[in-house]
């Protein structure tokens, strides 16, 4: 371990400086995508609808990861190995037919309808004439973003702190920073184009690192022998785990079509007929980060069999540590650059989501809707909430240091619970109600609530399941019994071209 850290001290004047010219070009694309972002709140919250197939593609899957899927998922697997495989697999196939089925249908309907936010939608769709569904679904946005958003910043935190010997208060303080630059500055273009940038970064990440460290091992036959053993053979075996925990983790994906980030790029997109290809490239990513990810945790466990042996005794360190042990210091640099990706693209995207649900759905939709406001004066105002969020966020976290990854799985649940069956419905049952919706989200947002704080339910199960089918009952059961908008088919039509 001593050894280890001298190599790790002695690289960090080179691996800081590879890490700087990535924060610089980050915050160069906010500054390059300023002017277009504040021509009004369209171009400020999803890009005018004018992103190509790779922007897509790559900012809705690394958007979707955050620090879960390099610091957690590879400390998964690092103690349980292969069986993570289940939580890669679960949203995987989710994201594939989202691509696919789910956003046409969203890209055609906002585009119809002008709709710019996830509230938006709802709103059009029940029509919505009293704005009680649309603060509803502001209200569960707000609450759970920034939860999601104060978890990134610990999760950068914690970054700094095991790799350049900052303090992770330190950590969040300066990742708070960087955020808040291009978010504030850039919005949506800004984000999109710096989550391509670094979807591109995690995916180089990891592919190179696994394959270097099973090449230092002695190459995949040595890896492969050596994790078969661990664990009385079990280490290697994909269903060493129980049928609660294989549906939990299969479970995880059942958040994805309730989380506005994601959703926001399925409209953000400027030729929707391109959404097949794009599925195949965001799938293709999603597989190459996430069994890179379980390689990574499962070879770390190799090199450091007892977890004593990482910083703070956190298995969720075996990443930056496998990287500073193995890798040159400019590639240690871009894996570090890797975890400030999926933390960034993470909560730059919900940011701005959570912005423009007040923004957007409260202050100009509900409290001056019988008012013109110009575009100028929503940008500046939509910049100072992202700012008012931030700071927000930032106590959150500075309160919550030791419970990211617990604040990550509660946020997508949440959202996911709320806004996953009762936006599949929405765009694909005419038979669903506007007090369906609102019965829906509430259900399915207490659900989650309330099951994890009952020990013996939290232990039984991953939240988000029993969320998202009590969502899904309550609403097809509310929906039977209340009254459809009068114009429902050409609502529903509108989903289709």
């Amino acid at each position: 371990m001593e050894d280890l850290q001298d190599f790790a001290l002695g690289v960090d004047h080179i691996s800081v400086w590879s890490f700087i010219s990535y924060l610089v070009l980050i915050i160069l694309i906010g500054v390059y995508a300023a002017r277009f972002s504040s021509r009004g709140i369209s171009n400020f919250f999803i890009g005018g609808r004018k992103m190509g197939m790779l922007v897509v593609a790559l900012s809705a899957v690394v958007s979707g990861r955050s620090a879960w899927l390099l610091l957690g998922v590879t400390g998964m697997s690092f103690e349980m190995g292969f069986s993570a495989l289940w939580a890669v697999l679960g949203y995987t196939l989710v994201e594939f037919f989202l691509f696919f089925f789910y956003a046409p249908r969203i890209r055609y309907f906002s585009e119809k309808y002008d709709c710019i936010t996830v509230p938006d939608f709802f709103a059009e769709r029940f029509k919505d004439r009293n704005g009680m569904l649309r603060t509803v679904v502001v209200t569960i946005i707000i609450i759970f973003m920034i939860a999601y958003v104060s978890a990134q910043f610990v999760a950068g935190g914690k970054a700094f702190e095991s790799s350049f010997h900052l303090t992770e208060t330190q950590g969040i303080l300066l990742t708070t920073a960087i955020v808040l630059f291009y978010t504030m500055v850039g919005g949506f273009l800004a984000v999109s184009l710096t989550d391509t940038i670094q979807g591109l970064f995690m995916i180089v990440a990891l592919l190179v690192l696994p394959i270097i460290a099973i090449l230092h091992l002695g190459g995949f036959g040595v890896f492969f022998t050596q994790a078969s053993a661990l664990g009385d053979g079990q280490f290697f075996n994909p269903l060493a785990l129980g049928a609660g925990a294989l549906i939990g983790f299969l479970g995880i994906g059942l958040g994805s079509p309730g989380n506005p980030h994601i959703i926001a790029r399925y409209m953000s997109i400027k030729d929707p007929s391109k959404l097949k290809t794009v599925a195949m490239v965001g799938t293709s990513a999603n597989v190459i980060m996430g069994l890179g990810a379980i390689i990574t945790g499962m070879v770390g466990r190799i090199y450091f069999p007892d977890v004593s042996l990482l910083p703070g005794a956190d298995q969720e360190n075996i990443y930056p540590v496998l990287a500073s042990h193995h890798l040159h210091p400019i590639l240690f640099g871009v894996v570090i650059a890797s975890i400030f990706a999926a933390i960034m693209s993470t909560a730059d995207s919900q940011l701005l989501v959570a912005a423009s649900a007040l923004v957007r759905d409260i202050y100009e939709k509900l409290i001056h809707r019988h008012r013109e406001i110009s575009q100028k004066r929503l940008v500046l105002l939509s910049r100072l909430v992202v700012v008012l969020l931030v700071i927000l966020a930032l106590l959150l976290g500075l309160m919550a240091e030791k419970l990211v990854f617990w604040l990550v799985l509660f946020a997508w649940a949440g959202l996911g619970a709320a806004f996953g069956p009762t936006s599949i419905l929405a765009l694909f049952w005419k038979g669903t109600t506007r007090a369906g919706m609102m019965a829906g989200m509430i259900s399915g947002a207490l659900t989650v609530i309330l099951w994890i704080r009952i020990p013996l339910l939290a232990n039984l199960i991953y939240e988000l399941i029993p969320g998202f089918i009590i969502a899904l009952i309550v609403t097809v059961v509310v929906s039977r019994f209340t009254k459809k908008p009068d114009e429902v088919n050409a609502l529903y039509d509108a989903m289709h071209r």
